[in-house]
């Protein structure tokens, strides 16, 4: 799953039209309807307010309008590349203030795929990987070595807790989540005490 890193608007101008990209970050339908509508209703002055979203685990939801565009020539360009890019979870909107020089079919197609693709080059792109919070609790003796060795093998642990021992939180990929049950009784010798619990996804910038 790809995300966009932020929200994000990029200005293009074409021929005297200026085509203004805004993309979000959106949960679902509602909360991507919810976006556009309030877009449209804070540019209600623009000659057109373009639109496109993809949501759903795995970008299965899509949708886009030309409002009032020649058909195929502004919605659908946009939607093509925020499904090029693999991305989900995210709305575009392309307000246009028509310049006085028609651009014809072609011409508009470039200039919301163009526009869009510039707010995804400012945005950049995050990367939602699967992960799982392991909690590993050991003796006071052995925390100070563990809790070392944990940061240096795995992660940063999210919470470490001292009370009768010491617990820390650590997520983990999904996949690996029984190597870290080892990887903890081995170094030490059998002693850590490890919990799974709760599933979730962090975000990886990608750099490519």
């Amino acid at each position: 799953m790809r995300m966009i890193g932020g929200g994000v608007t990029h200005e293009l101008e074409v021929r005297r039209s200026r085509f203004v990209c805004t993309l979000a970050r959106v949960a679902d339908e509602d909360e991507a309807a919810a976006f556009i509508a309030a877009h449209r209703r804070a540019h209600r002055d623009a000659t057109h307010n373009c639109t496109a979203y993809v949501v759903g685990e795995h970008g299965e939801i899509t949708k886009s309008s030309d409002d009032g565009e020649p058909a195929g020539t502004a919605g659908i360009p946009m939607l093509e590349v925020l499904v090029r890019r693999g991305l989900t979870g995210t709305a575009a909107v392309v307000t246009r203030y028509f310049g006085g020089v028609k651009l014809g079919a072609g011409g508009l197609v470039r200039a919301y795929g163009q526009a869009v693709a510039g707010a995804i080059g400012e945005a950049g792109l995050v990367e939602l990987r699967p992960v799982v919070t392991m909690t590993a609790a050991v003796d006071h003796a052995l925390a100070g070595r563990f809790l070392g060795d944990l940061h240096a093998r795995w992660a940063q642990p999210s919470g470490v807790r001292y009370a009768a021992g010491v617990e820390a939180d650590v997520a983990v990929p999904a996949e690996r989540a029984e190597e870290f049950a080892a990887w903890a009784a081995e170094v030490t010798a059998g002693r850590a005490r490890v919990r799974r619990g709760a599933a979730g996804h962090v975000e990886v910038p990608v750099t490519s």
